[in-house]
């Protein structure tokens, strides 16, 4: 059989194909992906070893960070030490915070610069009144301890399985999650606050390179209590952190239970019975005001407000115009609720007036009851209103999607010697101004009353004066006009 001999064109190509398969491996390299957005959870000292500004793009690193969670080990080496990165009372943010059998632990050879115990962790038990409750309420070495490396490495081991990321944990029992304004204006309020303090050049904007918080830890409930019945809670978590995921206490017995040593890459843990033992606390009754001594932007609560308002639909360049234009007053009526409600004569005395203003001045004046909006509705009106008012009551929790401007101003109406921070506080603690009303009388900072529930506080015969309220609208647009000029 005569042998087959190959044309000088199949030579040719079978030369380069042999010159593509000998030189690709060589000359490719795979696209990089710059690590600056998780720098803040792995600097450069964080393990202490040097981290590379870039790494290969694979299939893993493109669409997860599990391949960053590679239990944390140090061998026969030192256990690697716990940091404090911030404390205030009831908000105390760590790098490698440990826990093992359903105890923290924080690995230090300096505890004498751990901050007091009460003043970080309780032991989660519900906050009622009396000093029995209070010493039960103090914390033991079985909710959290200081231990030194060499103890550590004893009862840890060799190694320790990360929870990579930001951890946010609520060391608080039910009693106040599954509530609209103690939900959003103490613990998400108090938490960002805390963590962004970490970011105190936070622009208008509201842009912010902090990394969310991937996870979201409750030792003490379980996960069908921490829904308020306005299905609002869920909204604001869900829509400020898209991405972020819960655990709740029996995902915590069950890592208790399973005897492993864990570790936090950083944790922000939130304990409102240690924030109560904060002196700003005594002054304001708020357990976030607690995080107010740390450093922050004017523009703190920026992200969060564009996240939760924007997902009701608004565009974020609309967002940053509210405020500016023609000046919208909202009144949160709970005529009708059943409790905490004005004189009806008086509410109607109140409508009129303000739609007075409406037809005098050119003001968008809207009368609402809440519970008949939905969700969306709620949160875009309220960013667009400058004036917000109506009784002491939870509907006056959407002042905090409003756009602190000079003219926003919450005007919050008691039975006559009553008062409580709850909303007062909120609206200065986001840069606006707040008036508290007892019938006649309108009063503001620094001259507010001391907390008190006087009989009456919870009835359906709350006074007010409209032609008070309207006149007081009146002055806090014009004096704001007046200052712009």
């Amino acid at each position: 059989m005569s042998s087959v001999i190959p044309t000088v064109r199949e030579i040719f190509l079978l030369g380069g194909l042999l010159v593509f398969l000998l030189t690709f491996p060589t000359t490719y390299k795979p696209p990089t992906v710059s690590l600056s957005a998780i720098a803040r959870l792995r600097s450069n000292d964080y393990y202490g070893e040097e981290t590379e500004d870039v790494a290969p793009v694979t299939y893993e690193s493109r669409f997860s960070l599990q391949q960053l969670s590679a239990p944390l080990t140090w061998g026969v080496g030192q256990v690697p030490k716990t940091d404090i990165v911030v404390h205030v009372p009831g908000w105390t943010m760590f790098d490698r915070l440990y826990f093992k059998n359903g105890t923290f632990y924080i690995v230090t050879d300096n505890p004498e610069e751990v901050p007091d115990m009460k003043l970080v962790i309780s032991s989660g038990i519900p906050l009622t009144s009396g000093p029995a409750d209070d010493l039960k309420r103090l914390p033991t070495e079985k909710d959290m301890k200081i231990i030194n490396p060499d103890d550590a490495q004893k009862l840890f081991g060799t190694r320790a399985e990360r929870l990579d990321g930001v951890t946010w944990v609520a060391n608080d029992p039910k009693q106040f999650i599954t509530h609209y304004y103690h939900w959003s204006a103490e613990l998400i309020f108090g938490f960002w606050r805390a963590y962004s303090s970490l970011d105190p050049y936070i622009p208008p904007s509201g842009k912010t390179d902090l990394p969310a918080p991937r996870r979201m830890l409750f030792t003490r409930i379980d996960a069908a209590n921490w829904r308020d019945y306005a299905a609002m809670n869920q909204w604001v978590l869900f829509n400020a952190f898209p991405s972020i995921t819960m655990e709740f206490m029996d995902d915590w017995k069950e890592r208790a239970a399973s005897g492993h040593t864990y570790v936090f890459d950083r944790a922000l843990l939130a304990d409102r019975a240690a924030a109560i033992h904060g002196h700003i606390f005594l002054r304001t009754q708020r357990t976030a005001a607690n995080a107010f001594a740390l450093p922050g932007s004017v523009n703190w609560w920026e992200p969060l407000r564009n996240n939760v308002v924007g997902a009701a639909g608004v565009a974020p360049d609309k967002l940053m115009q509210y405020g500016e234009r023609t000046p919208v007053i909202t009144y949160i009526s709970r005529q009708g609720w059943g409790r905490r409600m004005l004189i009806q004569e008086h509410h109607e005395r109140l409508v009129r007036e303000l739609y007075k203003l409406r037809d005098l001045y050119g003001y968008e004046v809207n009368v609402v009851s809440m519970d008949k909006l939905s969700r969306a509705e709620q949160l875009i009106l309220s960013a667009r209103t400058t004036i917000m008012m109506g009784v002491h009551g939870n509907g006056l929790t959407s002042l905090l999607w409003m756009k602190p401007t000079p003219r926003s101003t919450v005007m919050e109406f008691f039975f006559p010697g009553g008062f409580a921070h709850d909303y007062e506080y909120t609206s200065r603690a986001l840069g606006m101004v707040h008036y508290g009303f007892w019938g006649d009388r309108a009063f503001t900072r620094p001259d507010v009353p001391e907390v008190a529930y006087p009989e009456g506080f919870q009835g359906n015969e709350i006074p007010i004066d409209g032609e008070l309220v309207a006149r007081i609208c009146v002055e806090r647009l014009s004096l704001s006009e007046e200052a712009d000029d």
